[in-house]
């Protein structure tokens, strides 16, 4: 049996493979989100995007920031054999807002921001608003989950490297 933190550092790459794969898919089938949450209007890249690239065994972080930042440098970044090891990322339905950072080793959220929840105007309104809240951290948590567990089954594919690598490789291109 191999130990946490073996496992941990020998498969860490799986999640920012995930990320990698997510702003590929978020550039190239929006339309693809709405099989996984029928709700969503959007998902999209928030502000920041943090990539990893190993040359020589010394590690180059390359962080793109800001709300017009463009995205030209972490396509160059992919280029030349980054990945995604950070994002964030804002996930919308018709009439509510998510934004959250994900972390591609662990698979970690931060800076997590759900939807304003009703205004508290009575003692008993303490406890559906506590219900609210939690029902929207789990939506995005879920969202996260299922997104991965799709991601999961394509990459233990054939198809993988036949098809999706190959579109991968032509968007990082362009």
């Amino acid at each position: 049996m191999l130990d946490v933190s073996v496992s941990y550092n020998r498969y860490k790459f799986i999640g920012n493979e995930f990320l990698t794969w997510l702003w590929f898919t978020i550039d190239t089938d929006q339309p693809f989100f709405q099989t996984v949450d029928e709700t969503i209007t959007s998902l999209y890249l928030g502000n920041r995007i943090v990539l990893e690239n190993n040359i020589n065994d010394t590690i180059e972080l390359i962080t793109i920031k800001g709300d017009d930042a463009g995205l030209e440098e972490g396509l160059l970044s992919l280029r030349k054999g980054a990945v995604v090891i950070e994002m964030n990322l804002s996930y919308k339905t018709e009439n509510q807002d998510w934004k959250f950072t994900l972390k591609g080793e662990s698979l970690s959220f931060s800076s997590l921001k759900v939807p304003e929840t009703g205004p508290v105007e009575t003692k008993d309104d303490i406890e559906g608003m506590v219900l609210e809240k939690a029902y929207l951290y789990e939506k995005a948590i879920n969202l996260v989950n299922r997104l991965f567990n799709i991601f999961l089954k394509l990459r233990s594919t054939v198809e993988w490297n036949k098809q999706t690598v190959p579109k991968i490789k032509k968007w990082i291109e362009v």
